[in-house]
């Protein structure tokens, strides 16, 4: 029996896992990751980390990270408390989607992750308080191979669903996308 239903969206690789939750009278049962059944939506490697985040005012916005290979990696975005618009742009050499970008309501209730493939940036805006999120990771985070995009970029023009009312320094000085920017090899 799968735990998972895993849905393509608009971005080649790009996935939304939504997770089967068994209960009860005593509250349910949801699987967060299944190597087995994740194989077959393109995760191959083994968990390499796994980082817990808690964002505690509504509308901050976290990102957009990315790494570059040979550290690129597969993330898949679970959030286990609250809610938030999570958002993934591809940023992968020729792909016809480059700097397209796509997002989806990430919340404890609905049970849906997103499984974003390398060569993708990723960041979120918090839509209630007290938001937490489980992040798996393909790849161990390398500091030398970390870049960013400036979330409110008009090349980019994400449409965050509110103001931006906490942004980090680090993340609000990422500089703006310029013509000569060729993505990432995944």
């Amino acid at each position: 029996m799968s735990r998972f239903t895993i849905t393509d969206l608009p971005l080649a690789g790009l996935q939304r896992v939504q997770r089967q939750r068994l209960g009860d009278n005593r509250g349910f049962l949801a699987r967060l990751f299944c190597a087995e059944e994740l194989a077959a939506a393109g995760w191959t490697q083994p968990i390499a980390q796994i980082n817990h985040t808690y964002t505690a005012k509504q509308g901050t916005v976290r990102g957009m990270h990315f790494q570059r290979s040979p550290h690129a990696e597969m993330k898949l975005v679970s959030c286990i408390r609250g809610e938030v618009w999570d958002v993934a742009v591809d940023l992968r050499v020729g792909s016809p989607t480059f700097l397209h970008w796509h997002a989806e309501r990430l919340s404890a209730e609905n049970g849906c992750a997103l499984l974003i493939p390398e060569g993708f940036a990723h960041g979120f805006q918090a839509l209630t308080d007290d938001v937490e999120l489980l992040y798996c990771h393909s790849a161990a985070y390398a500091a030398q191979a970390e870049g960013g995009l400036n979330p409110t970029d008009p090349r980019l023009g994400i449409r965050w669903p509110l103001t931006i009312t906490e942004l980090s320094a680090r993340d609000a000085g990422h500089s703006l996308i310029t013509s000569d920017f060729e993505g990432v090899r995944a």
